[in-house]
């Protein structure tokens, strides 16, 4: 099977590989991969060891307002905006294929707004708050890295508004052949939002950050529109003295995701279908949001062993084995503080749209949202 797939490789075109290895690619990472091909993949994918669920008193909560606490730490994630030592990161390397396969920044949220559109007007309110704006770092893929730019056009300056891709492999057949589309190309996929460490250092812009006094990265889906910049959140980041921490929510029916656990001594995000057999993930009763608050110098420094699991998708009519590696195990190599937010009503910090029905139902919010950061106004 690896003899096959490397001869497969060796007979690939030189500049397609030469376009996957500028995006991360690494031939002896994929015959790794298609040599486990033949293990359990729920084995695999699972944790070895044992989980267990996080104390009570591990779940942090934001101070009330108004109280003494909550202006302090409002006060000093306020001063830390105005330094300008906040840079925000948004994962928007997603296709809607919910919603039609389309670019999922690209989708409107209000009439004549996108996702996009919200996350710029959220800037500009952070401008006006605090004399500047951070910059914003949109992490794509190479399906959303160019209708992104065209539509940011020269406003994408690679300084107070920047794009950089996530990286790519290739599909496997699940007999260990490179999976190939009706043409005979390879078919090549993004390998997971955990590629942010390694792709944003190799993009440049986390050294330029830190060398100007950048301090702090806010990471969050771009279909996220509740994980806005938040003073207080930012105050109480700085406040732990954290070099990372994870906003998480209560936990609704039907969420689909992983949560925190205590794994070889401390707290760790884990996806549910990575957790042993025998623990109940009814224990957790948090929800991870994918929105984390870390220091850069611990981002630009960190290096980990990431986990890549095992993901089987129907790709053109067929079984196609990836593997991709998930932002939460940053988790692993960075000890987080974990900090319990709202997920109601205006003030919900979590406020996913994964689909048509989502998006309806959350409109309203959305358009309150457009209205407070100054999108409806005339010339906006």
């Amino acid at each position: 099977m690896t003899t096959t797939l490397q001869q497969e490789l060796e007979a690939l075109d030189p500049g397609l590989l030469a376009h996957l290895r500028v995006r991360g690619f690494r031939r002896e990472q994929l015959l790794a991969w298609a040599a486990t091909l033949a293990e359990d993949t729920d084995r695999t994918n699972r944790l070895p060891g044992s989980v267990a669920a996080v104390p009570e008193e591990q779940l942090g909560r934001l101070p009330p307002a108004p109280s003494a606490q909550h202006a302090r730490l409002t006060a000093l994630g306020r001063e830390a905006l105005v330094r300008g030592e906040l840079a925000v990161c948004v994962l928007a390397g997603g296709m809607a294929t919910r919603m039609g396969g389309v670019v999922k920044a690209l989708v409107e949220v209000v009439p004549g707004l996108s996702f996009l559109d919200m996350q710029l007007g959220e800037l500009r309110q952070l401008a006006e708050l605090y004399g500047a704006a951070p910059p914003l770092w949109l992490m794509t893929s190479e399906a959303t890295d160019a209708p992104v730019r065209a539509a940011l056009g020269a406003r994408c300056d690679g300084s107070a508004i920047a794009a950089f891709e996530q990286f790519v492999s290739l599909r496997l057949a699940p007999e260990g052949a490179l999976l190939r589309d009706g043409n005979g190309a390879p078919s090549s996929y993004p390998t997971g939002h955990g590629d942010l460490p390694e792709a944003l250092r190799a993009s440049g812009l986390l050294d330029r950050f830190r060398a100007g006094g950048g301090r702090y990265v806010w990471v969050s889906n771009l279909d996220n529109l509740g994980a806005c910049v938040d003073a207080l959140v930012l105050g109480w980041h700085i406040d732990r003295g954290a070099a990372l921490t994870v906003e998480l929510v209560d936990k609704h029916p039907g969420d689909a995701g992983g949560g925190p656990v205590m794994y070889r001594g401390r707290p760790m995000i884990v996806e549910h279908f990575r957790l042993p057999r025998e623990f109940d993930p009814e224990q957790v009763p948090v929800f991870n949001t994918n929105t984390f608050l870390v220091d850069a110098g611990a981002l630009a420094e960190l290096r980990m062993p990431w986990t890549y699991v095992r993901v089987d998708k129907k790709v053109g009519g067929r079984v196609a084995v990836q593997f991709e590696r998930l932002l939460g195990e940053l988790t692993a190599g960075i000890e987080p503080r974990l900090l319990r937010v709202s997920r109601e009503g205006l003030a919900s910090r979590f406020l996913p749209v994964k689909d048509q029905a989502a998006l309806e139902k959350l409109r309203p919010v959305f358009v309150a949202m457009a209205e407070s950061r100054g999108l409806t106004r005339p010339g906006r």
